[in-house]
């Protein structure tokens, strides 16, 4: 069944998850509004099937006035912050301009997503919000102070906005995907256990979203390993990350 009248735009659609889920979506159906810093990484038959902005989303301005045209032009279902940066190869000692780097386009990047969304949904009394976090958003990690502490971030901001914007008729997900195969995991230069291919976390993350799960969490492994991690007395974390595996 093709859903011919629903839209969605989605931030840092241009490589990896964000445009997996854009080719899901637009095969369904959807209107599909895609951004992303360098649209050429765009495939070529992809770039007349999507209504595409090439911005970066640490541009409020610019990104607003993305959002607020894909709207104009055919309506807004579901919006989802997607973009993400990580920091690739871990440290102890942080780079505080990749720090910043991390939290402007993983935390500001997301708020300035969510906030023409918010005004547009709330006006039409519906609409969808979906937050690309992810697991490492539950626990301080080792060598990933940055990326950590901003999908930290955007779980707890997506949790507080389920509860708030609810009587407006807007739902709120957080998606907490373990490592993907994607050119953002590629760069990482550490063991990836439960490593997912892309089309499969794409299928996975598009079916809690159809399902308006407030907090989607895979794969079952990773889940599971963060569960415990998350629930360990802090002391006895701390002790475990500093053992040399």
């Amino acid at each position: 069944l093709l859903l011919m009248n629903k839209s969605i735009f989605i931030t840092g659609a241009t490589t990896g998850i964000g445009f997996e889920l854009a080719k899901l979506y637009v095969k369904e159906g959807y209107r599909v509004g895609v951004c992303g810093r360098d649209l050429t990484k765009l495939p070529d038959p992809y770039r007349s099937r999507f209504e595409c902005y090439e911005l970066s989303v640490t541009d409020e301005q610019a990104l607003k006035e993305a959002i607020v045209d894909f709207h104009h032009k055919g309506g807004l279902d579901i919006v989802m912050a997607n973009a993400g940066i990580s920091h690739g190869s871990k440290s102890k000692l942080p780079d505080f301009t990749v720090t910043k780097q991390i939290i402007d386009i993983n935390v500001y990047g997301v708020l300035n997503t969510f906030a023409p969304a918010i005004s547009i949904f709330a006006q039409q009394g519906h609409g969808h919000l979906v937050g690309t976090a992810s697991v490492a958003g539950f626990v301080g990690l080792p060598g990933a102070s940055a990326y950590s502490a901003s999908k930290a971030a955007v779980i707890s901001l997506c949790e507080s906005y389920a509860l708030d914007l609810k009587h407006l008729g807007i739902k709120v997900t957080a998606i907490c995907p373990g490592f993907i195969d994607t050119p953002l995991t590629k760069k990482n230069d550490h063991d990836m256990p439960f490593l997912m291919s892309v089309d499969k976390g794409a299928r996975k993350i598009k079916k809690a979203i159809d399902k308006g799960r407030n907090l989607y969490v895979f794969p079952w492994q990773m889940a599971l390993v963060m569960h415990i991690l998350r629930r360990l007395p802090r002391f006895m974390y701390r002790f475990i990350m500093t053992l040399p595996f």
